[in-house]
């Protein structure tokens, strides 16, 4: 059984403690920052660091198991579980990379960077589903608010590196190893399961906005000093001056239960309030209920589903009618909009829909950053950080934009969130024309936009999963889309991009056949065959999100019937 932390405030306190997890959710993110120091000291290859690659993206996108743990076990132990992964995987790579243990095998490494950069699934599915589940009726917001914070972490980690550990590989593992599992430990009594709120709190609009300010101003502010400080090159004091400022503003989320303890509020009572609401110890509790129900039970059920309900042919009510007058029960798969196991949302298209739009998004999306070097150099851009800071920037931009964007239009116009998915995809398509049209002044306005756009993916695909099948599973459902990431890297990066760029520069270095370990390619023709192939799969992708909103555009119309998100009745399905 699961113990729900009851009040108003325990919530805001659990999003406080989520928003520094989720920074630490994102150490993946880091291994460009030491991926050089174990290339020289331990004498790796080219190929052999790509791989070591591979291995940091799948141990930070396989996150099935956490899925299938979150409900099973509270968020303490899934904290733990992902606090354990850290400690000893970056604590391999830190001995191996100080020399304290001698002549580890390379597998052993990869195996090591997996384990570590796994804990980032495990950290991200405790607060992501806690807090989803904490607040039901905001889940485009709350999605929003935490990818977003993800999406800055990688700021926040060069900062911490460049101003409090001196640029030193070494001293940034021991961070990870020790650092991560001590701030999981601090916070996990805090990342609880509450009471959701059964109606709308006339302050939780406020309260969301100035969470969304405190990001805006802290990723405006990260973006900012990072590049004074790259031009004018400050001082100790002043940098770490700028760190301080910096970790005050990963503070501001907890001002909001500060706030509710000096100032207690009455929340109102909406006729809702007696409806049930789905938590998570109902859904301990919902395993063991009997997996059938009556046909015909009272006329509120019918009612509590509004239109959606309502189109139920008369014919078909009748029969219903008859077969109830003999008690007869009867199992019924669940509707779009309840709670699905994993199995039944297998067999449904809206779920293979939105795992392949899902896919295209974020798998063209991660091919470009993880190539983002190479193209800029391709096209004669020699400092190309300045490019990995602007998608960096821009990609939080969209993941928190595409949350609050999504969560206004679903509210007030009943649009699908997935519109959004068919509008960015067809601006990606565009990017990724003007990145294979290699035309002068382009390259810097197509990486933003294409942040943005790759960032739009995530924010739109965590509610719109939930919304559509539920919160009971969410953790699983929610780790499986995520596998579209690493899949898309590995067919569009690993085999697309990776052939046709090592082709290219085979041409251009034919008479120099000795340095072919280290060869590079120059000219828009590096990509260009590249581009051109991702452009048609968001072509795809995008018809086949029309698809997606045409077909869930009645579950919406029930869901935020009248502006605000009902919870339809569970079926103990």
């Amino acid at each position: 059984m699961v113990n729900l932390k009851a009040g108003t405030r325990p919530p805001w306190v659990g999003l406080g403690a989520a928003v520094w997890v989720q920074i630490a959710s994102g150490n993946a993110y880091n291994f460009p920052l030491y991926s050089h120091s174990l290339k020289s000291v331990l004498g790796f290859n080219q190929h052999q660091l790509t791989m070591l690659g591979v291995a940091n993206d799948v141990g930070e996108n396989v996150g099935l198991i956490p899925g299938i743990a979150c409900n099973k076990f509270p968020p303490w132990v899934i904290l733990l579980i992902g606090a354990l992964a850290c400690f000893f995987g970056y604590g391999v790579l830190w001995l191996a990379l100080t020399s304290k243990v001698q002549s580890l095998p390379y597998w052993l490494l990869c195996l090591a960077l997996c384990v570590a950069t796994n804990s980032s699934a495990w950290l991200s599915t405790a607060v992501l589903v806690t807090n989803m589940r904490n607040f039901p009726l905001s889940r485009g917001t709350v999605a929003g608010v935490l990818k977003g914070y993800g999406g800055i972490s990688a700021a926040v980690f060069t900062e911490i590196y460049s101003t409090l550990l001196h640029n030193s590989s070494s001293k940034l593992l021991m961070f990870l190893a020790l650092g991560i599992p001590v701030l999981c430990f601090i916070v996990m009594y805090f990342v609880r399961a509450c009471t959701p709120a059964s109606g709308e709190d006339s302050s939780e609009h406020a309260h969301f906005l100035f969470t969304q300010g405190a990001l805006i101003v802290l990723g405006l502010y990260v973006l900012t000093t990072t590049i004074l400080n790259h031009i004018f090159h400050f001082s100790a004091p002043v940098s770490n001056t700028f760190l301080v400022i910096m970790v005050v503003l990963l503070m501001a989320p907890f001002a909001i239960p500060i706030k509710m303890t000096f100032h207690r509020m009455r929340v109102s009572k909406p006729e809702m309030h007696h409806q049930p609401v789905e938590t998570p110890d109902s859904v301990i509790q919902e395993d063991n209920a009997d997996k059938t129900e009556p046909l015909l039970k009272s006329s509120s059920s019918t009612t509590a589903l509004g239109s959606f309900r309502e189109n139920v042919e008369a014919s078909e009510v009748a029969m219903l009618l008859a077969e109830g007058e003999g008690a007869v029960k009867k199992k019924r798969r669940p509707k779009r909009g309840e709670d699905f196991r994993f199995t039944e949302a297998l067999i449904k298209a809206d779920f293979w829909l939105l795992f392949f739009v899902y896919f295209v998004g974020v798998g063209s999306g991660v091919t470009v950053l993880n190539n983002l070097a190479q193209i800029g150099i391709a096209q004669g851009v020699h400092d190309t950080t300045i490019l990995l800071s602007l998608f960096s920037f821009c990609n939080f931009v969209g993941r928190l934009g595409g949350g609050i964007v999504s969560e206004h239009f679903v509210r007030s116009k009943t649009i699908p969130r997935t519109i959004w998915m068919t509008c960015t995809q067809v601006m990606m398509i565009i990017t990724y024309l003007l990145f294979a049209s290699a035309i002068d002044g382009t390259l810097f306005a197509a990486t933003a936009l294409l942040g943005i756009c790759y960032g739009v993916q995530f924010s739109i695909m965590i509610p719109t999963v939930s919304e559509l099948f539920g919160l009971k599973h969410f953790g699983l459902f929610y780790n499986f889309m995520s596998l579209g990431n690493p899949l898309g890297a590995f067919l569009f990066s690993g085999l697309l991009a990776g052939y046709v760029y090592d082709n290219e520069a085979a041409k251009q270095q034919v008479p120099n056949l000795l340095s072919s370990s280290s060869i590079s390619c120059l000219g828009p023709n590096c990509f260009r065959l590249t581009f051109l192939v991702l452009a048609g799969a968001c072509g795809l992708g995008s018809i086949l999100s029309i698809i997606l909103t045409m077909r869930i555009r009645p579950v919406y119309e029930m869901l935020y019937a009248g502006g605000s998100f009902r919870l339809p009745q569970t079926s103990n399905h």
